[in-house]
């Protein structure tokens, strides 16, 4: 087991490093940046009104409710920059296996280990959590150094920046649980990458619609979208606790079906 997890960090730690340091670039350069740009957030919606309704959708709620500075850090955690490096990395991690193996013919090598599938799916799962940690707190270590050079009114909450990326975790956690599961039932690696993006693309969208359209809101519970919101987490500074439950059920469910499904298929290379 050790070797094998050894084998997994080997393989995937320069794409880590490269996804860590580089959301550690994004959340530094949009921490110096932002509260520039959103100190007068009432005079920007009134010279670009069309703003509005898109920090409405990504944000859950309307950013006149909110104070420059709780809407910086609200801002930040949702940016489509800093979502799609996370999951650039989940959609790359996950498809490895048996996607990936089945793609490059290596899946015969690697079950004829002495090792059980579930041993295997285990060691996967164990280095996309090391890695998931690391890459968001590489990006979380970058934005905290940051506000250490902002204006003291500008410096975010720090108890609410730990709710809103343990929150960002069980994101984590749900869309990785999916897409261990997409991959189970995959035979080609992109195959299995272009369905969770189409799926991660739906639930954004959904979660961008429900904000104007009547019917999209009574589905938008089907957007892993709908149960993360550092807006309301700042508003009501709470721990968004019934979200982070549902996300983390989503992920574990979706993971144990993978994990079923892996065990019990029959792989074919030809």
């Amino acid at each position: 087991m050790k070797g094998l997890l050894r084998k997994i960090i080997m393989e995937v730690r320069w794409p880590v490093l490269v996804f860590g340091f580089g959301l550690a670039v994004i959340l530094s350069v949009l921490t110096a940046l932002v509260p520039r740009i959103l100190r007068d957030m009432g005079a920007l919606l009134g010279f670009l009104p069309w703003l509005r309704p898109i920090f409405t959708a990504m944000m859950g709620m309307d950013p006149q409710n909110l104070s420059p500075r709780e809407l910086m850090q609200a801002f930040l955690w949702v940016h489509p920059t800093v979502l799609s490096i996370i999951w650039a990395h989940e959609l790359m991690f996950t498809s490895r296996i048996p996607a990936g193996e089945i793609d490059r013919g290596t899946v015969d090598f690697l079950l004829g280990l002495p090792i059980s599938r579930w041993k295997l799916y285990l060691a996967e799962t164990t280095g996309f959590l090391l890695t998931g940690v690391t890459i968001i707190g590489l990006g979380y270590s970058g934005h905290l150094i940051t506000t250490l050079f902002l204006q003291p009114d500008m410096r975010p909450q720090m108890i609410l920046t730990v709710y809103i990326v343990s929150n960002l975790l069980a994101v984590y956690l749900a869309v990785g649980g999916l897409s261990f599961l997409v991959s189970s039932f995959c035979d080609r690696r992109g195959k299995a990458i272009g369905v969770m993006f189409a799926m991660l693309l739906i639930s954004f969208l959904l979660n961008f619609l429900a904000q104007f359209w009547e019917p999209a809101k009574t589905i938008a519970v089907l957007s892993i979208m709908e149960y993360y919101r550092p807006a309301i987490i700042i508003q009501e500074e709470a721990f968004a606790t019934k979200n982070v439950l549902i996300l983390v059920v989503i992920g574990l469910t979706a993971w144990i079906a993978g994990g079923v499904v892996f065990r019990r298929r029959s792989v074919c290379t030809v």
